[in-house]
């Protein structure tokens, strides 16, 4: 990703645990969402997270970004816990996030899109904003660059002054990819991002993600397309009711008759 270098300094090597995510109940009116979920995320890895509808695949997303406060156990990012921070400290500590639902500033270009992703690891103060002093001039220099090097590596550079609502549908995913890519995060969770695509985007999707990972990034991804799934990760945890069904790698998780029997339902004589 030339000219959209990392500053991190990675604290473990590849392979290590990134994230533990121990004993997560989330609950809602008395009724568990989540149900003692644990399981780790491994950094350089891109691990699925999956199940049914209603299983608690995007619960379990929002319970580690801060969109939700675990009623019981922890999220722990680098051995320091998550629980209790705001949506914005999570993100500056490492863990950046997509959205079911697109959430773009309308309004604003492509890039400025971006550009407001990168200013979570700016140092500039308010009024060394507002006076423009020195390191202001030089981060902002510094944004149009990175920017432009993000929308180029998730291949929609051309679109950079383009308003992003006037952007097409699959254009906007990209561009929220590249969000929270310029947030420079050390685990990039990803709720559905294949979501409306048509099957020739999805190959480029699966792509695109499989690139992010050898750029260096740990990346976390809900999705439903069972083929994008099975064909990007690398470990797949299954979710079922709220509870975690199944942990492995994709090849046992096809072949999991508790998977099967999610997804396509117990035949009648096992039901029986």
């Amino acid at each position: 990703m030339e000219g959209a270098e990392s500053e991190r300094e990675l604290a473990v090597d590849v392979g290590e645990v990134l994230v533990e995510v121990k004993n997560l109940t989330i609950k809602f009116g008395g009724l568990a969402a989540l149900d003692n979920v644990s399981f780790v995320i491994k950094r350089g890895e891109i691990l699925g997270l999956i199940g049914p509808n209603g299983a608690g695949k995007t619960t379990c997303f929002n319970a580690m970004t801060g969109v939700y406060k675990p009623t019981t156990g922890d999220v722990l990012l680098e051995g320091v816990s998550v629980k209790g921070r705001k949506q914005h400290q999570i993100t500056r500590m490492g863990m950046a996030r997509t959205f079911q639902n697109i959430r773009l500033f309308g309004e604003m270009s492509a890039l400025e899109n971006v550009v407001v992703g990168l200013d979570a690891r700016h140092r500039t103060s308010v009024p060394g904003a507002l006076l423009r002093m020195p390191r202001h001039v030089r981060e902002e220099a510094s944004s149009i660059d990175r920017g432009m090097a993000l929308l180029e590596f998730v291949g929609i550079a051309q679109h950079a002054e383009k308003r992003a609502r006037e952007l097409s549908y699959g254009s906007q995913r990209r561009l929220e990819i590249a969000r929270a890519l310029a947030t420079d995060p050390k685990l990039l969770c990803l709720d559905e991002p294949a979501a409306g695509f048509n099957p020739a985007e999805k190959e480029d999707l699966m792509a695109l993600i499989r690139t992010i990972r050898d750029e260096g990034y740990t990346v976390l991804l809900i999705e439903h397309d069972m083929k994008l799934v099975m064909g990007v990760t690398d470990r797949i945890v299954v979710l079922e009711f709220g509870r975690k069904l199944a942990d492995d790698v994709p090849t046992a998780i096809r072949n999991d008759p508790r998977v099967i029997a999610a997804y396509l339902g117990e035949p009648e004589d096992d039901a029986a």
